[in-house]
């Protein structure tokens, strides 16, 4: 799901590179054995240009964990540990975080629970619109008071939500001195974290230098730990072939590769962390007007589908159909699709619906031909034209006018949050870490009030939601799970294949979390 652009003004979906991903991670196994390097420099390759670092942007939230930190830390086998937070508790409507003592922003001042309760609090302003500051945030409202004696922060929400400590605790935290200027945040880092930005180029490459004295890491993690970089330089590589190559050539030291490009790095000694993703997940335009407002159409046209066949093309091989909504690891990930998408005979289905065959053999209903616009864009995956226009073939097959258009990102994001001008559009994600993270995409207002771009309307679902949203934790799984069945069987959405995305690493070792987000004071150099 992408993000909206600036111009758009709407908080984001997610993107390859988004800050909200899957509640999973792992530790890099690799062949090195070399001595470590102190004080290196390690370059990790990034698929697109950061235009913002702003945390709280759409662009500038997949880099803030290098410097900014978050009231707690998710572990790589899931678990929460400590961040700015030594301790915490949680309720549906409140969470208290209690913070080091010791703490120190980038400009060294000290951090206070005073300001870290105007992080949260300008963070969730909704006026402000901080697209990547809503992708972690709960999606209700709240406050945030603080007391300095006690250094403790809390957050008492206007409406439940069972998972505050994972959401509230993840924001990363902007010091004063950045929320004094938010507009400098774009070329500039004012956080807690154990990096701080030294060099922005436009176009990349970008470079952190590391902070002396940092102690407040995941479970306590430090920067004087032998081997952690001094310095970080992220430069610009687009395709995967050529971070590929780089890798090899030792021209990066870690990226993120995905697709057949995965097999000429195997047995090659590199540090591997398999990244679990959901290629191919489709929606369908159901605002008024659209051919597939109509549910009885979608659900023939998804039981057409070759589920198995499209998974084979989304991952370049032999795929296994989605389970869910989100990618393996997720909070409350279960296998849903196969007992819940629409099956049978898509014919009889599309009859009976009215859709039936003139005599050219085009599917028609009171006179007018079906005609589907399926677009796509490359950036989002490169299996994805492909997946379409087996897809695309299909419904051809049908008797449906399908027509499919690949646009840049850009173009795209448009479509889906400006004009509408879609039937069909797909991308590829790790998802949300949280089933509530979905929640604005399948249902609530459409665009320019929210981001149900896809007008998505399942009572269902939202009574489902409604329920979940009462259960503390991980306890409300089951009504989460029945949630997501609710809007399979009605074809609301299709997820296409589980997939794997892999992290690698030259001379390095390093942790993830978070659906492949790299833990900046795990990474270590080699010779």
């Amino acid at each position: 799901m992408p993000r909206p652009t600036a111009p758009v003004r709407l908080p984001a979906a997610l993107t390859a590179t988004a800050l909200t991903l899957t509640g999973c991670g792992g530790v890099a196994r690799s062949d090195t054995s070399t001595p470590l390097v102190e004080h290196g420099t390690v370059r990790i390759a990034a698929a697109g240009e950061t235009p913002s670092f702003d945390p709280y942007s759409a662009f500038g939230a997949g880099p803030a964990r290098y410097a900014y930190d978050s009231l707690v830390n998710i572990a790589p086998d899931g678990t929460v540990v400590s961040g700015l937070a030594t301790s915490w508790q949680a309720t549906t409507t409140s969470a208290a975080f209690t913070l080091r003592p010791d703490v120190t922003c980038s400009d060294g001042t000290p951090l206070t629970a005073s300001a870290v309760a105007r992080a949260l609090t300008y963070a969730g302003d909704p006026a402000n619109q901080l697209a990547g500051a809503q992708t972690v945030l709960p999606g209700v409202p709240y406050t945030a008071t603080a007391d300095d004696t006690t250094g403790t922060v809390t957050a008492t929400t206007g409406s439940p939500h069972p998972f505050l400590t994972r959401t509230l605790g993840l924001l990363p935290i902007v010091c004063p001195a950045g929320l004094d200027h938010p507009g400098a945040l774009d070329r500039a880092t004012q956080g807690t974290g154990p990096y701080r930005l030294t060099r922005y180029t436009p176009g990349g490459p970008y470079e952190f230098t590391v902070r002396d004295g940092y102690t407040w890491g995941p479970a306590g993690a430090t920067t004087a730990t032998p081997g952690l970089p001094a310095h970080i330089v992220i430069p610009v590589v687009p395709q995967a072939a050529t971070a590929a190559n780089l890798l090899l050539t030792g021209g990066v030291d870690i990226a993120m590769v995905s697709g057949p490009d995965r097999a000429r790095l195997t047995g090659r000694g590199l540090a591997t962390v398999d990244i679990a993703t959901v290629v191919g997940l489709t929606f369908f335009n159901h605002r008024p007007g659209r051919p597939l407002a109509d549910p009885a159409l979608r659900t023939a046209l998804v039981a057409a589908l070759d589920r198995q066949g499209l998974a084979n093309v989304a991952v370049g091989g032999t795929g296994r159909p989605a389970a869910d909504f989100g990618a393996e690891g997720g909070v409350c990930h279960a296998d849903l699709a196969a007992a819940n998408l629409p099956t049978g005979d898509p014919v009889a289905a599309l009859r009976a619906a009215g859709w039936v065959r003139d005599i050219d053999g085009r599917l028609v209903k009171d006179g007018r031909q079906l005609r589907l616009r399926i677009v796509t864009s490359a950036e989002l995956g490169p299996t994805l034209s492909s997946v379409a226009e087996l897809m695309a073939r299909t419904w051809s097959q049908l008797g449906a006018d399908v027509r499919l258009v690949t646009e840049s990102l850009p173009a795209l994001v448009s479509a889906m949050y400006q004009t509408g001008d879609f039937d069909i559009t797909m991308g590829s994600t790790p998802g949300f870490p949280l089933p509530s993270g979905f929640v604005p995409f399948f249902s609530g207002p459409a665009p320019a009030q929210g981001l149900n771009f896809s007008a998505i309307a399942n009572p269902g679902y939202d009574a489902l939601v409604a329920q979940a949203l009462r259960e503390p934790d991980t306890a409300g799984c089951d009504t989460w799970n029945r949630a997501s069945a609710a809007l399979l069987r009605s074809a609301d959405a299709l997820p296409i294949a589980d997939g794997r995305s892999t992290l690698y690493g030259y001379r390095t070792t390093f942790s993830t979390a978070n659906g492949g987000q790299l833990v900046p004071t795990s990474i270590r150099l080699h010779r």
